[in-house]
């Protein structure tokens, strides 16, 4: 019998991050949404491509670009492929990437909302303890002190008051509770003695 109960959390945003504006429609500042629609247009042998934004209030459309003016040739065959049949994956890892909606704005709204996956990597029911690690495909807009009270069926002050007394360690130090969750990360939690220690191992795995 293991005393450490290991499950790895694949956490998905089920909402790309949203870049804020002055639309002159609505005449103010308005969050822009990804369509998921890609615009490819071809002049020679140069190539640009946008990924087409529609503004919440009047659904007016921003062109954001993805390449300009490129020679084709320069472009991986791959990525090409999927620009123009519009591949899904391909368009929703555009729309997560942060670094390039930054160059546009400072201003994005991120959603809390997300999809949790839990598998069990080892252990067994009759574990002390819980090591969690987090699959982040993609950014998100919760902190992790919100993703462990829901995932594990605590309250938020529960799960700082287990990091106060040191049942609770996260990668990434004392801080890391008021940050998102990052790729990679570790959560180990220490349940010896608590009453609730099988509900809480059964809602992490």
């Amino acid at each position: 019998m293991s005393d450490r109960l290991s499950v790895r959390w694949t956490v998905v945003a089920r909402d790309c991050p949203r870049p804020v504006f002055a639309c002159p429609a609505c005449g103010g500042d308005r969050p822009f949404h990804s369509s998921g629609k890609i615009r490819l247009n071809a002049n020679g042998k140069r190539l640009d491509a946008w990924l087409i934004y529609k503004c919440d209030g009047c659904d007016r459309t921003w062109n954001r670009p993805i390449i300009e003016r490129r020679l084709a040739a320069g472009v991986p065959p791959g990525d090409l492929a999927a620009l123009r049949s519009g591949d899904a994956a391909f368009v929703r890892r555009l729309a997560f990437d942060l670094a390039a909606l930054r160059r546009k704005t400072p201003v994005i709204l991120q959603s809390g909302r997300v999809d949790v996956e839990k598998v069990v990597t080892g252990g067994d029911a009759g574990a002390t303890g819980v090591d969690i690690i987090l699959a982040v495909p993609h950014p998100v807009g919760l902190r992790l002190d919100r993703l462990l009270a829901t995932g594990l069926g605590l309250s938020r002050s529960r799960i700082g008051d287990l990091m106060d007394t040191g049942r609770l360690e996260a990668a990434g130090g004392g801080n890391a509770l008021k940050r998102p969750p990052r790729d990679g990360q570790s959560v180990r939690l220490d349940l010896a003695g608590m009453g609730d220690r099988q509900a809480i191992l059964t809602a992490a795995g």
